[in-house]
Parts: structure tokens; sequence; C-alpha cells
């Protein structure tokens, strides 16, 4: 990479956009996310031959939720560049998923001269007040001079705490002046490690529990906390059960998982959880659904929560014992501690195990003739350990929690916050950061085409992900609260949808269509086989819409 003004004895005054990209140098930032707008231009003439590879999008949304994607994958911030108002506001969807993911992301806006500003210009926008509540910071750099500031800012908060996304304004008339400033050091995220007496009271909290559990989720993890998890899950005896859509922080394999506590948990699970005395939460935030609806916990059980930002313990539920600290140096610290009385739990833990894997074992049962979660017990036993799972979100993301085995740490990328279209951008920029690695999107019909456009992102740069469409011809999750609800009125959840495989082909990708179970496998081979970016069309039965529940049981139910 090239940095365009090192100290030396004559000094070089740079325009604020050299300024800007010489700090994502700094920053070792080696991937950016756009859509270009004239708003912005001196940026993007920066970034020509600054060694930062530039991925080309063909929607703001998708370009944020690729930034996203990155910022989860690394724990540096996904950076992302749009153009005023209307790129803006399209790139708020992935603005959104990084705020409840918990996700470092830097998005840059342009935005008009400022001699304008308050006018009600052309795509003009109050940046702060659009974006204040879903950003840790919002701001807009007015003066040129400041511009390695602002940036150096964005990127500590932005990996701060709990994570998040920072959006900063560009005026294009401010990223042409001279800025004339100091380069900003690279920026560390801060680590906070819980004190002694914490954890001398999780050590008695531990001796004297009956049925103790661990949850493991949320981000600021790496490849060395998720293995201190494990071993001291497996020196305790514990059983472990991982957040919604953060499965690959344990290992599925291993005879201490007790399962994913989402969306469609096994009511095993929740039943156990409800019936433990000490519940360790390590990581994650107690989320509406990772909660079941702020159902999990009463004034019964212990609860220890170990999290990053002090202002999210307690906040909805009360803490016994508070543990202000990064999963990291958390995860390091439980590396200390040994058990009193070794396999206490030994039994409970393989109860645990054994619930989970008669959960998700073997297939269901499902109408028609392409059974889903058969195709997703194949994928779990045919793909590489580190493959890589994207999607977004719809009913057909049941049948990816609780059929597959993560294995390897990060290899799932979901949106916590069930945002819909994140499933093909989030390939799109797992597949460039992780040339070598197999990428594999699934998503519905409705969910792929939210950002199905990005697909063509792929073509462009030759990347070869496979995006498996699951088409019921419908909003399937939707319309089975709508036939519990309102059985038999069919209201706005139909779709007509395009031949998936013919459009894969028309945009120089691989595309094929299933109907059949047993005609699965040959067609995934034949895409891996193509090398080129390729779509899987999988057509299925709309009356199977989840594990377990019919469309036609729902409305027989709902009459009754």
């Amino acid at each position: 990479m090239t940095l365009h003004a090192l100290p030396s004895a004559r000094h070089i005054v740079r325009t604020a956009a050299q300024v800007l990209v010489d700090q994502l140098v700094l920053q070792k930032v080696d991937h950016v996310f756009c859509i270009p707008g004239e708003s912005y231009l001196p940026v993007l003439d920066a970034l020509t031959d600054c060694g930062i590879q530039v991925t080309v999008c063909r929607n703001e949304g998708g370009a944020a939720m690729m930034a996203e994607a990155y910022g989860k994958a690394t724990g540096r911030p996904g950076i992302c560049f749009v153009t005023r108002a209307p790129g803006a506001t399209n790139a708020a969807a992935g603005v959104h998923v990084a705020s409840q993911d918990s996700t470092p992301l830097i998005l840059f806006v342009g935005q008009v001269e400022r001699r304008f500003l308050g006018r009600d210009a052309v795509q003009e926008m109050d940046y702060r007040a659009v974006f204040g509540s879903m950003t840790k910071w919002a701001a807009q750099i007015d003066n040129a001079a400041r511009t390695a500031e602002y940036v150096g800012r964005a990127f500590a908060l932005a990996m701060a705490g709990r994570p998040g996304p920072v959006v900063l304004a560009l005026p294009r008339d401010m990223l042409a002046q001279p800025a004339d400033c100091r380069d900003i050091p690279y920026v560390e995220a801060v680590e906070t490690a819980p004190g002694k007496a914490e954890m001398a009271a999780l050590e008695d909290f531990l001796a004297k529990a009956r049925r103790p559990m661990l949850m493991i989720g949320g981000s600021r993890w790496n490849e060395a906390a998720r293995e201190q998890i494990a071993r001291f899950a497996a020196r305790f005896d514990l059983a472990v059960a991982t957040s919604y859509r953060r499965a690959p922080l344990f290992d599925q394999m291993l005879p201490n998982y007790a399962g994913d506590i989402g969306l469609l948990a096994n009511p095993k699970l929740v039943a156990r959880i409800k019936a433990s005395d000490l519940v360790i939460v390590a990581g994650a935030r107690l989320n509406q659904t990772t909660t079941q609806d702020y159902s999990l916990f009463d004034e019964r059980q212990k609860l220890v929560h170990a999290y990053a930002e002090a202002s999210e313990i307690g906040r909805v539920f009360r803490t016994d014992l508070a543990i202000h600290a990064t999963p990291r140096c958390f995860a390091a610290a439980l590396d200390t501690l040994i058990p009193r009385a070794p396999g206490r739990w030994t039994d409970e833990t393989l109860a645990a195990n054994a619930e989970y894997r008669a959960f998700s074992d073997a297939a269901l049962e499902q109408p028609g003739a392409m059974n889903l979660s058969a195709m997703m017990i194949w994928l779990r036993e045919n793909l590489p350990d580190d493959a890589i799972i994207t999607n977004g979100a719809g009913g057909f993301a049941a049948w990816i929690h609780r059929f597959y085995r993560f294995r390897k740490f990060g290899t799932h990328f979901a949106p916590v916050s069930q945002s819909m279209g994140y499933g093909v951008p989030a390939a799109v920029a797992l597949k460039r950061l992780y040339p070598g690695r197999r990428v594999v999107s699934i998503s519905g019909d409705g969910d792929f085409l939210m950002s199905g456009q990005e697909f063509m992102t792929a073509a462009q740069y030759e990347l070869p992900i496979i995006a498996l469409v699951l088409d019921n011809g419908m909003y399937g999750s939707v319309r089975l609260h709508q036939e519990k609800n309102y059985p038999g009125r069919v209201s706005a959840t139909t779709l007509k949808n395009p031949d998936f495989a013919l459009w894969a082909k028309s945009c120089g990708g691989f595309g094929v269509t299933v109907t059949r179970t047993e005609d699965f496998a040959g067609a995934f081979r034949a895409a891996e086989a193509s090398g080129l970016p390729s779509i899987v069309h999988v057509k299925y039965d709309a009356d199977g819409v989840w594990p377990g529940a019919t469309l036609s049981g729902a409305r027989a139910s709902a009459l009754r």
C-alpha cells in the first residue's frame, strides 16, 4: 500500500480526500465497498493508486452489508462509501444490521457543498439526525484540517465496547481543500479484563451450582478465545448454548454443545436453560430473540453476564454478577479457574447434547419432492469445515440453524437483526476476503430478490460463490403467521419469480434448477465444478414452510 505523505524534511500539504485515504492505509484497510458518486470524486481519485481493493456494488444497501460482513469477519471496521441522500438511505439497511449485530462499520457519505447547507439543496440531508438513532456516532467533517482526527475517532468508536456503526458525512467542497494535519496512529480496540474479585465470585457460584449452563455469543471474539471457552467447558463439564446466529463460536460436534438458542430453538434447550440455577452469559447481548421474547430468565436463576459494554449489563435482566470484560479477556481469565468437584455435571451435559442431537441429527418429513432438512444434512456432511455459509432472513433459515453443523470459527454470517437480503452481499464480501474458501449463500426467493443484483457483482469480479435460492413462491414466514391469525385469507404474501438459473447464466455464471432431493448433490457439485458464480434454484412445496410446520396445519389449527 502507498502512503502519500510520510514525514519528511519538506512538508507536503494534502487535500482532505487524500488525508482520508491515507488514514485508511494507516489503519491497514485492504477492502472498500462502494457505489460511486460525484459527491466524493476526490476520494475515488485518491483510492486509485493507494493499494486498497475497491469493490463496486450495484446498490448501496448491498455495499453496506458487504462492509458489515467484512467487519464481522475481521473485527476491524468495514468501510463503505456512498453518495448523498438516496445513496445514504439505501445504505441504512446495512447500517442497521451493524447496529443490532454489534459490528464495527464506517459509512462515509457524500454531502452537498457547505455553502448550500440548510437550503434544502439537491440531495441534502442532515446525516446526524437521520443516522443518530442507529449509530454510535454520526458526524460531518466541516473543517478539512480535522479529517484525520475524525477518521481516527471513527475507528476507535466503531470498535470500542459494544462495536457498531459510525457515519461520517463529507461535504463535496471540503474534500478538495488543503488539509494541514498529522496522520493518526494505528487504532487498537481497547480490551477490558475482568477483576480478580469477579472471577473469584464466579468460581464460588460454580462451586455451589447444581445445574449450570454457559451461553456464548456476540462479537469481539477470536480463535484463541473460542479455544479457551471450549477448554473451560470441557474442564468443568458445562453444557454450552450459542446465542442467535453465533453458532461458530463453539464446535457443534463437541459433546458439551447443547444447541442454538434462537428462532425455533429446541424446546428442550429452552426448558433446560429455564431450569438451570446458574447461567453464565459470555459476550452475548440479551436481546429479544436470544432470550425467547425476554422470557428465558427469572429470579430463581443466578445470572452472570460478562460483556464489553457496561451499560448493556443489567439493561433488561437483573444480574447477580456483572463482569465488564471483552470476550477475549474473559475467556483468557476462565483459563485460570479450576473445578472444585470435577465431573459433577457430566450427566446433565451429556443429556443436553443428546437432546441437541435428537433434535437435529435426522431429516424431517416435508411435503413435496424436495426436502430441505435432507439438503442441509448433505451440505454439513460434504462441505469443508472452513466453508462459509451466509444468509438473510426468512423461514428458510430455520433449516440452517437446526440441521447444519458449524465446526470452525467465522463460518456463519447472518444478521441478528433478521434483515432480508443479506446473504448474497455477504457472500461477495467474504469471497473477496477469503478467495480460497468455499462460500455458499442461502436465500429464500423473497430474500434473494432484496439484493440479488449483487450476484452480478460476483460475476464482475469472477467470484465463484454458490447461491442457493430456496423458492416456495411466497414470503413464507409471513404467510405462516397469516394462516395462524387469518386462516385462508391470503394477502400480500404471494410471489411470482423469475427463472433464477437462467438469470445466473445471463450474468455469465452457472445456473441449475432442482426440484427433487436426490438431484441436489449433483447440481451442487456441478456448480462447484463450473468455477463460476452459480445459482442453484431449489424449488420446494410451499406447504412445508418451516421445520415441523406446514401452512395447512397452521390453517387447520386456527380454524378449530
